[in-house]
């Protein structure tokens, strides 16, 4: 059985929640973490083995206020992870007043083949 990750969010670094058995799957919060790469690095293992036994439907929530340029890659390398995962979707959020968030979105999924719906909050 894969292991759920649950990871509260703090002021430099998001809410992550990766858990097959409830179809949840979200990165919520602020991303600036001072090693982005060790940060997710144990959420794209995580990917890496939930492909091959995923759900038929994932639908990856992104609900981020603000992210910096490092984590910016590695969220994009969760995106290129979900592309090779069947049935993955995602959702991303935004606030309504946060152009820069909506335009960050609008760029990744020209980026990945993965269906992408654009929702504010």
């Amino acid at each position: 059985m894969l292991e759920a990750i649950y990871l509260d969010g703090t002021e430099d670094t998001p809410k992550i929640v990766l858990d097959k058995a409830n179809n949840a799957f979200e990165i919520s919060g602020r991303s600036l973490p001072e090693d982005a790469a060790e940060f997710y690095e144990p959420i794209l293992n995580w990917l890496e083995k939930y492909e091959g036994q995923e759900n038929p439907k994932t639908n990856f929530m992104f609900k981020l206020e603000y992210f910096n340029t490092a984590s910016s890659k590695l969220i994009l390398d969760i995106l290129s992870k979900l592309e090779t995962i069947e049935g993955a979707s995602v959702t991303w959020f935004y606030h309504e007043d946060d152009e820069d968030m909506e335009e960050a979105g609008e760029e990744f999924s020209e980026l990945v083949d993965i269906p992408f719906d654009f929702k504010t909050y």
